[in-house]
């Protein structure tokens, strides 16, 4: 297996097709190592969404989506002998990610997050409680880092950011996050994180963030984000920060297919939705329209508004939430 030099495949490697997939639909694994507390990870939200959404009206149940939880910020870590000028760095290091993604960054980082660990729990408890909800609770605990600039990072933090949203049973997630079946779900994902794929270790490829396999410790752990496609095409694996383009392309060489996935742009109001928040990238990637829904709330961020639900209970709205340290 060895990367692509040159075009939007650049920085993906694939295995030798093993079939073609023809009218039936493929059975595409797509398995997506990420943290809630990246910014690379929170930068590719749009393509994601986007990808998601493709995917699934074109190949519907036959594409399935694993997320693994690669514990960025890790509880053995050693602290910060200056919590307040880390957090002015990592604060600088979100703004220069941010300005390659288009993605919100807080104008101000209180801190550096202390552990990856609650919130990854929480993300991976709420699985349990179905996609949509999933798919909130890890959109809500990455906007306490990006958008409020107060990361989720204890129980109590995460249980505050997370009220409100739409279909969740708090107190089942506060529970199934302590459970031990989820933390050992969640080591068993810091562990394979830590597995990376031959191709990536000492990958060499273009753009601001290659998707190299990282040294942490004693170990590599695959860049955050790396999404792996496995299909009756074979296995690429795209690390990274990549083009939209770079990911179709993936699925299509492991579905074994040269059928593209068609575009499936949604009203503006639809996508408000259907996914509660919007960024301005992905109104721009996922909708027919240049502007929110008249009704939309609009939150300012350092780099661009954060679109939200009318109705949606949000930190970013919520005087509490200010009160429990989740906004300045």
């Amino acid at each position: 297996m060895t990367p692509a030099e040159s075009g939007p495949g650049a920085g993906l490697a694939a295995e030798a097709p093993g079939g073609a997939w023809g009218a039936s639909r493929p059975a595409l694994d797509i398995t997506e190592f990420t943290d809630p507390f990246c910014p690379w990870a929170w930068g590719s939200e749009p393509v994601f969404r986007m990808l998601r959404l493709r995917l699934g009206h074109q190949w519907g149940d036959a594409v399935r989506w694993r997320r693994v939880f690669g514990i960025l910020f890790d509880d053995d870590d050693d602290p910060a002998p200056d919590p307040d000028a880390e957090a002015r760095w990592y604060e600088r290091f979100t703004h220069e990610v941010g300005a390659h993604t288009g993605a919100p960054y807080a104008p101000r980082l209180r801190r550096v997050a202390r552990s990856s660990w609650p919130a990854s729990l929480a993300a991976k408890a709420a699985q349990a409680q179905g996609p949509e909800v999933a798919e909130r609770v890890l959109r809500r605990l990455r906007e306490t880092m990006f958008v409020l600039g107060a990361p989720a990072d204890t129980p109590d933090g995460v249980l505050a950011a997370v009220q409100g949203v739409p279909g969740l049973d708090t107190a089942r997630l506060r529970d199934d996050a302590a459970a031990p079946g989820t933390r050992e779900a969640v080591r068993a994902d810091w562990a394979e994180t830590r597995r990376p794929l031959p191709e990536v270790v000492d990958l060499d490829a273009p753009g601001p963030h290659p998707g190299r396999a990282k040294e942490v410790g004693d170990h590599r752990r695959y860049a955050l984000p790396t999404l792996v496609f496995d299909g009756p095409g074979g296995r690429v694996c795209v690390p990274g920060w990549r083009p939209a383009e770079t990911y179709l392309e993936a699925a299509r060489t492991a579905a074994g297919t040269t059928a593209p996935a068609p575009p499936v742009p949604l009203p503006a109001r639809e996508a408000l939705e259907r996914w509660r928040t919007l960024t301005g990238p992905e109104l721009a990637l996922l909708t027919r329209e240049s502007e929110p829904p008249e009704d939309a709330v609009r939150v300012d961020t350092g780099n661009g508004p954060l679109w939200l639900h009318p109705t949606e209970i949000h930190p970013a709205t919520d005087e509490t939430a200010g009160r429990q340290g989740l906004v300045p």
